[in-house]
């Protein structure tokens, strides 16, 4: 009979040892290596991008308290020799009050139209099976997929037509614009919020048609108050969106019988540049570029908890 070894711990000579606690101290000691070493590069990778973010915001605001020779001179300084908000003053009188104005207008008849017809219609393609259903959603989901340009001349053509037929919709009108924004701005409304609608319980609705509630009542009483963080959250989007807005009121809000031109905020922002021809006002521009970057820039930080819990809400459910 043969007899076979052990070692002092009780193994056979050549066995693996198992793995014990040191080597899950160890196994453990390089995980947190990793995480430290990842936490740290996600750290600095994130103050890289605050100080671009930040930087270009605070220089626009700095620069708009400077004289014109201080931008001129020392572009990249931050600190202006003395304050000058009479450039405010300057900028304001320059016309950024009629462009807000018109900013203003534009903006309350087009979000409001858009949150409306956008979430109706999300609605009743989230809730409700009919013939046609998946057809229709399709067909408001191609409109993303379409650049603005691509449609500019049929627009720029239809716009100048209906200006003989019905001006009230003919260029360098207030409602036409309105319509022009609902129609852009209705696809991706109509994309988020039927997700959102999705993720409402069928429960709830059930038992407001059983307790008499006609589709009407049950939609706004009930299911639109329950989508209320989608419905902030994609009316921030809307709102930044269209005061933002360039190339289309550049495209449709010209005079076309001498009457001055209703320009929005961007649109005006840029023709004042243009216009000042050798006799450039920097300091008032870049005060005008204050002014009308401070109000998206107020409305995102009030709403910036409603706009991420609208955005995370369709997960969580």
């Amino acid at each position: 009979m043969s007899t076979v070894t052990h070692t002092s711990d009780g193994r056979r000579p050549g066995a693996v040892p198992p793995a014990g606690p040191v080597a899950g101290r160890r196994a453990g000691a390089a995980a947190s290596g990793i995480g430290r070493i990842f936490n740290g590069f996600s750290h600095l990778f994130l103050a890289v991008w605050a100080v671009m973010v930040i930087y270009p915001l605070v220089w626009v605001v700095m620069s708009a308290l400077k004289t014109d020779s201080e931008v001129i001179r020392e572009p990249l300084s931050l600190i202006p020799r003395s304050l000058r908000w009479g450039n405010f003053a300057r900028a304001w009188t320059a016309g950024i009050d009629s462009f807000f104005l018109n900013t203003l207008l534009v903006l309350v008849g087009s979000v409001t139209l858009t949150m409306l017809l956008g979430s109706m219609a999300a609605y009743a393609l989230a809730r409700y099976e009919f013939r046609g259903n998946r057809l229709i959603y399709w067909m408001f989901l191609s409109g993303l997929t379409l650049p603005i340009y691509l449609a500019a001349v049929p627009l720029f053509k239809g716009v100048y037509n209906m200006n003989v037929v019905f001006p009230p919709l003919g260029p360098n009108k207030h409602a036409m614009l309105i319509l022009v924004y609902v129609a852009w701005s209705l696809s991706f409304t109509v994309f988020f919020m039927h997700s959102f609608f999705r993720t409402l319980p069928d429960s709830i609705a059930e038992a407001a048609m059983v307790d008499g509630a006609s589709h009407t009542r049950t939609f706004f009483s009930v299911m639109l108050p329950m989508a209320k963080p989608g419905l902030i959250s994609i009316g921030i989007f809307n709102v930044l969106g269209q005061w933002n807005q360039w190339y289309l009121p550049t495209l449709l809000m010209q005079s076309v019988s001498g009457e001055p031109k209703h320009q929005v905020i961007a649109q005006g922002l840029i023709e004042l540049s243009v216009n000042q021809g050798y006799k450039s006002d920097w300091s008032g521009l870049f005060a005008g570029v204050t002014m009308a970057m401070l109000p998206v820039l107020i409305v995102y930080i009030v709403f910036q908890r409603q706009v991420q819990s609208g955005l995370t809400a369709g997960v969580g459910k």
